[in-house]
């Protein structure tokens, strides 16, 4: 083939220079490979041939066997397209339990969108306003997780106790607490960008006109190159998509100041608690610096668990940090028993073992403890004491710098 592509005119010459190009930077065996399949795969759990047992635990219909991700060998892509299609399936199916088991409304947000305008939800318990006594807020960390989820990773391999806040809810409702499941990461919509907005997107430019015709002349080259790659590498495009943010809902941390202005502080709860898990930490410690002295009056206790904030790279003051040390406690990925005091070079909150070192499992791991926490926190606040979060009588002390 190389050798009659040589024979030809010169365009025929071009596309010798571009095999040999595509040769030069592919290795042979990849050509050698079966075309990936389409990325098109089911929308059901039945569809993929799976369902979660009695135990919560995500197993084929046919094999009885957990979940496997290298479902084809040698297509990494694929696998993790599937992977990420039963994802979203799974988010469904969570949504779906806090509505039909844990018996939760999905509540619209911005409260006042218009039908046009994108939307996201959080979901809460029929009293969550209206309980004059406890209301605990939940804030998963970031990334793929949805409301009601910790980790996407332990639903689909270990099972739904250890990834879902279902147990925290439950439990919560059990123990007369009104609840509010927070969706942090639900920020924007996307939308498949026309052709005219791709266009625009790739002429709006500031650099000079001379360097940008060059910069499109390289571009149309290698589109031209690519093009021909394509016919022997038929590799599938995805489209392109744009987002669109939701008002007052763009970030993790703005949505946690607007659920907070427009439910949480209109609660009629004496105490308020929170359960944040990871960068969920980090969202209640910016709604405590926007929001401090609301926070301090209505908040009874925090629970966080393997929390990412940082007080110096958020600028935490004094006071914040003197509440903190006071009326939150981290349970934190370690080696050591749950509950064992942990040290730490950071002047907020008590740290603690969670009796796991894997990060995504601590909020399952300290399930016990938190409401253990919470529960001394109310017997402190009455009798005006502290609640001690530790195994040891000795909390920790800062020093302030």
């Amino acid at each position: 083939m190389m050798a009659q592509l040589q024979q030809g005119g010169p365009d025929e010459k071009e596309k010798t220079t571009a095999l040999k190009d595509l040769l030069s930077r592919i290795d042979l065996d990849e050509l050698m490979k079966k075309d990936e399949p389409p990325l098109e795969f089911p929308d059901t759990l039945e569809g993929f041939e799976y369902i979660f047992n009695e135990k919560g635990q995500l197993r084929h219909i046919k094999t009885g066997e957990p979940f496997v991700f290298n479902y084809r060998e040698d297509l990494h892509r694929w696998n993790q397209k599937r992977y990420e299609a039963l994802g979203e399936i799974i988010t469904k199916y969570i949504y779906e339990l806090l509505q039909n088991e844990c018996h939760l409304k999905r509540v619209t947000l911005p409260v006042d969108a218009i039908e046009t305008e994108p939307k996201s939800f959080i979901f809460m318990s029929e009293d969550a306003l209206v309980n004059p006594d406890k209301l605990l807020v939940l804030i998963h960390g970031n990334g793929v997780v949805r409301a009601g989820q910790w980790a996407r990773r332990l639903i689909i391999n270990e099972d739904l106790d250890s990834g879902t806040q279902i147990p925290y809810i439950k439990r919560a409702i059990e123990e007369g607490y009104g609840v509010i499941v927070l969706n942090p990461n639900e920020n924007y919509i996307e939308v498949e960008k026309t052709k005219a907005q791709i266009q625009l997107s790739s002429d709006i430019s500031d650099e000079p006109a001379e360097k940008r015709e060059r910069k499109d002349k390289i571009q149309k080259e290698t589109k031209k190159r690519r093009d021909f790659y394509e016919k022997y590498r038929n590799p599938q495009k995805e489209k392109e998509t744009m987002q669109i943010y939701i008002r007052d809902n763009g970030s993790p941390e703005e949505h946690a100041i607007y659920v907070w202005d427009h439910f949480i502080s209109q609660s009629a709860a004496e105490n308020v608690f929170f359960v944040a898990h990871s960068y969920g930490g980090l969202a209640f410690v910016e709604l405590m610096i926007q929001r401090e002295a609301e926070v301090k009056n209505r908040v009874t206790a925090v629970a966080l668990t393997d929390s990412v904030h940082n007080v110096w790279h958020q600028e935490v003051g004094k006071t914040i940090r003197e509440w903190m040390r006071e009326n939150c406690c981290n349970w934190v990925s370690s080696s050591e028993p749950l509950d064992t005091s942990v040290e730490s070079m950071l002047p907020d909150c008590p740290r603690v073992s969670a009796g796991t070192e894997r990060h995504e499992l601590t909020s399952w791991k300290s399930f016990p403890s938190v409401f253990k926490f919470f529960n001394e926190a109310v017997k402190a606040k009455n009798s005006m004491v502290k609640p001690t979060p530790t195994r040891r009588s000795n909390r920790i002390k800062y020093e302030e710098f």
